[in-house]
């Protein structure tokens, strides 16, 4: 009688690895951090904080950008620009929910510029914490959007999906 439970058992932890891998495996698939568009900007005493972040994030370590741009976001609570480059370092970081956190700032801020971003990486956030049900709404509010920047990505990840 110990046998079939432990068995049962085994099997059932083997079931629960895959499932964590391939959500890994999606997020390995799909996130990407934001393309660096700011460390070329010309340095001021005022943004200097922000371009040496950015450098960390341009040589792709993401721990000492992600430890800069908080600093620079708590002096700068507008500035989304950061917020979004914030969230790809936590994402890149393995930190899904803070990354959701910096999503949720922009998006309260209510100022315009970076709503297709903030809608992407929202999906990036869900699918990276594990939570594909969550990503694929996302996908689903992108793919109903009548111009949305990330409608490809959200077609592919919607598919890759069904195939989980």
């Amino acid at each position: 009688m110990r046998w079939p439970l432990r068995s049962l058992f085994v099997v059932l932890i083997i079931l629960l690895i895959s499932c964590e891998k391939s959500g890994k495996d999606l997020c390995a698939t799909f996130y990407q951090p934001y393309p660096d568009m700011v460390s070329g900007r010309f340095r001021t005493e005022r943004n200097s904080l922000f371009l040496d972040a950015m450098g960390a994030y341009a040589r792709r370590d993401y721990a000492s950008a992600a430890e800069q741009l908080k600093i620079h976001v708590e002096q700068r609570r507008e500035d989304d620009a950061a917020r979004l480059y914030l969230c790809c370092a936590y994402l890149s970081t393995g930190r899904p929910y803070d990354a959701e956190l910096q999503l949720d700032f922009i998006e309260q801020g209510g100022r315009p510029g970076f709503g297709d971003q903030v809608d992407w990486y929202n999906a990036m956030c869900m699918i990276c914490s594990g939570q594909p049900d969550r990503a694929v709404e996302v996908a689903d509010k992108i793919l109903a959007a009548k111009v949305h920047t990330y409608k490809n990505e959200a077609q592919r990840l919607k598919e890759a999906f069904k195939g989980t």
